[in-house]
């Protein structure tokens, strides 16, 4: 009979574990090449580590005579699990005897702790070293971010593994996981042998792109196949409903895992609070939530997040004290998720007081609250606290750099954020998706369209345009820099289109005043299997808006509210009064203020002052004046407009009025302001700017097409000089506003023929518009210019707007 190990032997006992009776054979043995004695002492070794005596073990391995592959696999293991990886690196680097799976280890080991840089150097040093890996090695190495899967998979085929369900399952987990969905589909086609894994890998990498049909359609093959479902499946199944909005889905789905699976479940149990959270289904949420029988703090978190997002201030701080009065380890309370709370609201004071309570307990400078500290910050618009956080970290990752990128965007300091991303390239650092998302959507504000040129080069060679993610971005940013025919080109190439891509292409037509392939858009979309969301009907309502389609305008609304179920923002209803306004409905738009359930805010009393304006309703246009003067009490707009408006209908009295309140309050037009791209260089202006060197031939230029417009009969149009001056000085200060005068410089520095672009960051006025149209026709150039409203493409005389905007 064999004699036992005994586990708390002393040093002195290895001699009497070698001297034990014959040993029975088995596979084991096998492995150790028919050494009864280093069998024996690999199995104490494995019981030591297993008690968690690792010290004791690692005497018991050093005094071993004979060791191998095993012994030093064993101790490899004991270090990575008890978290002593510079113990297992040095172990690692000394030991003779190593194979595949201590390779492997390591690796994993190093992965584990964070380190997938050195974890994938090391797959390196292992090929370089003639050590083939095997299956587990390259399923390891798989799961390693950053892994370069297209580069690990010729050794898939190579080895042959290219038919086993296990690394072929894991490759497609990396494919879909990495973005590249494309690939992963490939992969997934080329099985010979598909299992229930193979369905939930499938099917949450097309929910993480938004692929939601295309999910749902594997989810109704794998019921066919008669696959098992896991907790996984029913996960990705509720990120689907939650994606598609699709509230009954995401019921059936809550009934199959009834029926499915234990009530006890708390990964499941997480993602149906997910999904009822996303749905706004607070009601439903809540009574699950008191129902669990088992909470962690995931529950915990997602009910936070639920209740933060609809501003629940004080639901969020209990539920966060009653993770702290439960015991929850202080390292896995959500921080971060509060700090993305007092962001959102934007609460700086909740921020601060969790910065606080992080800084006592000395977890300011941990990675992923030190991240969420700076995105904080820039969401309340604190920037200097923002920089100083990141300053403070000692490890500055991509994510570290991108959380402070995209907040000086979000504050509209994109040259800013430009050097930022500069200063990061310098650093040695390679821009991600989002990265490269926060620098397109500056380049658009900033109309860079070079930049993003060099961009969308970047995305090309990084691997990342066949992401969803990227070509969505990608086709904003082109449209938004006036360059609507490369958007549409980004579009028909993207090889996956979610909701997001379906949204911007119908944005991108609403703005360039292009109504008819917005709505074509929007049902080609429907078409698609896919769901429109409040942003889709955003996009199609301000199509409608710009086009003076009201009935249109209408029916989508209805559609939008009684058929999806959806409640309008207050930024629909403003798309809605804005098109019925200008179409001369002011009764439909009483109705639609009656029915708002928001107080009307000023964009929506300047649409409707505009539109009295067009239709010289004098009573409804001293409202909507009278509104604007408490709401935007500095902006010169609706004083100027209600003079106009009263000046035309020979209201001369009022019309003085009006002007005097104007001068009496100091109010004073915001100074309009252009830019143009040339040679990739921002060139500013702004109306009657004397300050740039080319002035002169800046003027010089106005005067040449000014004497060619006179002859075919232009005339400016006075009312649009909003300064309270003689007619004199209106006509000088029409001649030199700052669109005119950035045409006038490209014009100047660019080839014959090539497109204008020019940015503005207000309405373009009448009296410019008229002006633009026949300079397009006099210079024969395209010129596009974006101002605060919509695109106007001016080409041989005409608009693309047809007057109407």
């Amino acid at each position: 009979m064999r004699r036992p190990c005994n586990p708390t032997a002393g040093a002195g006992s290895i001699a009497a574990l070698l001297a034990g009776a014959a040993t029975p054979l088995d596979a084991r043995m096998v492995k150790t090449g028919f050494d009864p004695a280093t069998y024996r002492l690999n199995l104490h070794l494995h019981s030591l580590i297993s008690s968690g005596r690792l010290a004791r073990a690692r005497e018991v391995f050093d005094r071993m005579p004979h060791k191998n592959a095993i012994s030093l696999n064993r101790m490899l293991s004991g270090y990575s699990r008890s978290g002593d990886i510079a113990a297992a690196e040095a172990l690692f680097r000394a030991a003779p005897h190593r194979n595949a799976v201590t390779w492997t280890v390591m690796m994993s080991a190093l992965a584990a702790d964070g380190r997938a840089s050195d974890a994938l150097s090391l797959f390196r040093d292992m090929l370089r070293e003639g050590v083939a890996p095997d299956r587990v090695t390259v399923s390891t190495a798989l799961n390693v971010p950053g892994c370069g899967v297209a580069l690990l998979h010729p050794f898939v085929t190579k080895l042959g593994l290219d038919t086993n369900v296990v690394v072929c399952n894991t490759l497609l987990d990396s494919y879909c996981k990495h973005g590249l969905l494309a690939d992963g589909r490939r992969v997934f086609l080329e099985m010979p042998e598909r299992d229930s894994i193979t369905y939930n890998a499938m099917m949450m990498g097309c929910s993480r792109e938004g692929l939601h049909s295309e999910a749902l359609e594997l989810f109704a093959s794998m019921r066919l196949a008669g696959l098992e479902t896991s907790q996984f499946t029913f996960s990705s199944m509720l990120t689907v409903a939650t994606g598609m909005g699709d509230l009954h889905l995401g019921l059936q789905i809550h009934g199959l895992v009834v029926r499915a699976t234990s009530t006890h479940n708390v990964f499941v149990n997480n993602s149906l609070l997910d999904f009822y959270s996303k749905c706004n289904c607070l009601d439903d949420l809540k009574r699950l939530f008191d129902e669990m029988p088992e909470r962690d703090n995931v529950s915990y978190n997602v009910m936070i997040a639920a209740y933060a997002w609809n501003r629940c201030a004080d639901t969020v701080v209990q539920l966060f004290r009653e993770m702290q009065a439960l015991g929850f380890d202080r390292l896995t309370l959500p921080y971060a998720s509060l700090l993305s709370v007092a962001g959102s609201l934007p609460d700086i004071g909740i921020g601060k007081q969790i910065h606080a309570q992080l800084v006592l307990l000395g977890l300011a400078s941990e990675d992923l609250v030190g991240n969420a500290l700076i995105d904080m910050y820039s969401k309340c618009g604190m920037l200097d606290a923002a920089k100083a956080n990141f300053a403070n970290k000692s490890d500055k990752t991509a994510i570290s750099w991108t959380a402070l990128i995209t907040g000086y965007v979000q504050n509209g300091q994109h040259e800013e954020a430009l050097q930022l991303f500069c200063d990061m390239r310098r650093a040695g650092l390679s821009p991600d998706r989002a990265t490269c998302s926060s620098i397109m959507k500056a380049s658009s504000s900033l109309a860079m369209i070079g930049l993003g040129r060099q961009m969308h080069s970047y995305l090309i060679k990084s691997g990342h345009m066949s992401s969803v993610f990227s070509g969505s971005a990608l086709l904003d940013m082109y449209a938004k820099c006036g360059c609507l025919d490369e958007a549409l080109v980004t579009f028909d190439e993207m090889p996956e289109k979610n909701s997001v891509t379906w949204n911007g292409v119908i944005s991108a037509y609403a703005q360039y005043g292009q109504a008819k392939n917005a709505i074509r858009m929007f049902e080609s979309m429907l078409h698609c299997g896919l769901h429109p969301d409040s942003v889709t009907f955003l996009s199609v309502l301000a199509a409608c808006s710009h086009n003076g389609l009201a009935k249109e305008c209408m029916k989508y609304f209805d559609l939008m509210k009684h058929h999806y179920g959806m409640s309008p923002w207050k930024e629909h209803y403003a798309c809605v009064i804005d098109t019925l306004g200008r179409a001369g409905c002011f009764n439909e738009v009483q109705e639609v203020l009656d029915e708002m359930p928001f107080e009307a805010d000023s964009i929506i009393w300047s649409s409707i002052l505009h539109s009295c304006r067009i239709h010289g309703n004098n009573d409804l246009a001293t409202v909507a004046a009278d509104k604007l003067f408490i709401m935007a009490p500095t902006d010169a707009t609706p004083y100027v407009i209600l003079s106009n408006i009263y000046a035309k209908a020979g209201n001369w009295e009022g019309a003085a009025r009006v002007k005097r309140i104007m001068r009496d309050r100091g109010v004073r037009k915001e100074s309009g302001n252009s830019w143009v791209e040339i040679k990739q260089k921002i060139y500013s202006f702004s109306s009657n700017d004397h300050t740039n060197p080319m002035i002169a031939e800046i003027k010089e230029e106005l005067e040449r097409l000014y004497k060619e417009m006179d002859k075919q009969g232009y005339e400016p149009d006075t009312s649009c000089a909003l300064h309270l001056v003689d007619n004199e000085q209106k006509l000088e200060s029409l001649k030199h506003h700052s669109e005119r005068l950035a045409i006038a410089f490209a014009l100047i520095n660019t080839p014959p023929g090539t497109p204008i672009r020019v940015m503005k960051n207000l309405t373009t006025c009448l009296d410019c518009h008229s002006a633009i149209k026949i300079m397009s026709k006099i210079v024969n150039r395209d010129i596009i210019v974006r101002d605060s409203r919509r695109f106007h493409h001016f080409k041989d005389g005409v608009c693309s707007c047809r007057d109407y905007w």
